[in-house]
């Protein structure tokens, strides 16, 4: 980053009450074939910056992805036209204090920097898995993308921060589909993009995700010939690569204290959790611990601050089953008297922090997964998400799976297709009976989470072990 912007800064922020700039550098790369055929190869770069301009107390957002000198003064000269012209329209007074005033810098750019990852070698990596995708009779199609991201910012307020933070990611996404007369299945490698981590080229793995296809092509084939799941209320164990959709929204979109406010009801919908409920809603067993943690190593959302500046540390949202903290960064604490946590991030330069999930994870248990199959009777174990569907109040929802099989009598027995399972939140939270060790603990994220008007799609990462549910309607259907 220019230092020649932070002396452009310093002159500027004498010309308002407050200001700060928020710089973005990100590069991205993507590969993807189909049937062991290169099918794309791009590079993106991406960089601008917003501005937060205050007069009057009316904070204003300008950006521009001009950075040269010119460019800069032009949009802070924007912002600040506009917060004179709406000053005596607004309906709340900015309050510096909830930005922050850290001077630190951060970098996790992995062991081995993905600039040293050539062309050739991603296209070879991707030609090879995707050779090894195509393997076994029933095989329709097969796909892999593998995208690298290397994303740098520096923010700088008139208070006096100045925090320049480094990452660098890796995203893959596997899958092959296969047919037998007329069943049609998909297997992937835990759904979509869900292999996402922060880290550097030792992220891309060709002998592991050759490993991976091995298993996806022999799943696939028993998905092939499987029974419809059957229909019933039945004890429910899920994998960590379900378990992240199944904490990203019945956990994290509704405790989004934004949301709560009503903030997003025209988009994204409301919540079922109303301020009263922090501090004494059972949302669920007591086995149910969920923690903000954004230092978990190689989970994508990892960061040390918001993009308001704000010092980002490990909370728990809810302990022992009960609802403590929301999804909230410093201004919506402010609106709503809630305890919230370091969350208000932007997609990109365009576009200003709203609440947005980070890592959001379900802390490991004290049960293996040998256990937990042991002491079901009847139930079912179901992994990877196929698809989603849940209300506006983040209430009732219904889940898909791909794979899945039968546990009769404390053994993992047949495999069955099309496995769903459904319920409301609250309810199904406190059927939570076991929960996985750390021996079944998994990281994983996903790159497109979608929320605000302009709409953002941002990068979020979730962990859990393997978790057992008691009692949960399921049945079969594609």
């Amino acid at each position: 980053m220019s230092r020649q912007w932070i002396g452009l800064f310093q002159e500027l922020k004498k010309e308002c009450d407050w200001l700060s700039f928020r710089f973005l550098n990100e590069d991205s790369k993507a590969y993807s074939t189909r049937d062991g055929k290169v099918e794309e190869a791009r590079q993106v770069f991406d960089r601008g910056v917003m501005m937060e301009v205050v007069v009057d107390g009316t904070l204003v957002y300008a950006a521009t992805s001009d950075l040269s000198e010119a460019g800069l003064r032009a949009c802070f000269k924007r912002g600040a036209m506009r917060a004179k012209q709406l000053s005596p329209l607004k309906l709340t007074h900015f309050n510096p204090k909830s930005r922050g005033l850290y001077q630190a810098q951060k970098a996790n750019l992995g062991e081995k920097k993905l600039e040293q990852l050539t062309t050739s070698e991603i296209v070879q990596h991707q030609i090879k898995v995707g050779e090894l995708l195509k393997k076994g009779p029933h095989v329709l199609s097969s796909q892999l993308t593998t995208i690298l991201l290397s994303t740098e910012t520096l923010y700088l307020t008139s208070d006096g921060a100045e925090i320049h933070q480094e990452t660098a990611m890796t995203l893959q996404d596997m899958r092959v589909t296969g047919q037998k007369k007329a069943t049609i299945q998909t297997r992937s490698d835990h759904g979509y993009m869900a292999r996402s981590k922060q880290g550097g080229a030792e992220g891309i793995n060709t002998d592991f995700l050759g490993m991976r296809a091995d298993t996806l092509i022999r799943e696939l084939n028993e998905m092939l010939d499987a029974p419809d799941c059957p229909t019933g209320k039945l004890d429910l164990l899920l994998s960590p690569d379900q378990m992240m959709l199944q904490i990203h929204e019945s956990i994290g979109h509704p405790l989004e204290i934004d949301r709560i406010l009503g903030d997003e009801r025209n988009y994204a919908g409301w919540s079922f959790v109303k301020k009263e409920d922090f501090g004494k809603l059972q949302y669920g067993s007591p086995l149910m611990n969920v923690s903000f943690d954004p230092d978990l190593k190689g989970e994508i959302a990892s960061y040390a601050y918001d993009d308001s500046g704000t010092e980002a540390q490990k909370t728990y949202l809810i302990q022992e089953g009960k609802l403590l903290a929301g999804l909230g960064g410093s201004e919506s604490q402010e609106r709503s008297g809630l305890a919230g946590v370091s969350n208000f991030r932007a997609q990109s330069w365009n576009r200003a922090p709203i609440d947005r999930m980070a890592n959001l994870n379900l802390e490991p248990g004290s049960s293996s997964l040998d256990e937990m199959i042991a002491q079901t009777e009847r139930g079912i174990y179901m992994q990877t998400n196929r698809s989603w569907s849940i209300d506006d109040f983040r209430n009732k929802f219904q889940f898909g799976c791909e794979y899945a099989r039968l546990i009769e009598d404390g053994k993992l027995t047949s495999v069955v297709k099309n496995p769903n399972y459904r319920g409301t939140t609250v309810a199904y939270w406190n059927a939570l009976k076991a929960v996985g060790d750390p021996s079944t603990f998994e990281v994983y994220g996903t790159p497109h989470c979608g929320k605000g008007e302009p709409n953002q799609v941002i990068r979020v990462g979730h962990a859990s072990p393997a978790c057992l549910f008691s009692q949960i309607e399921v049945f079969g259907g594609a």
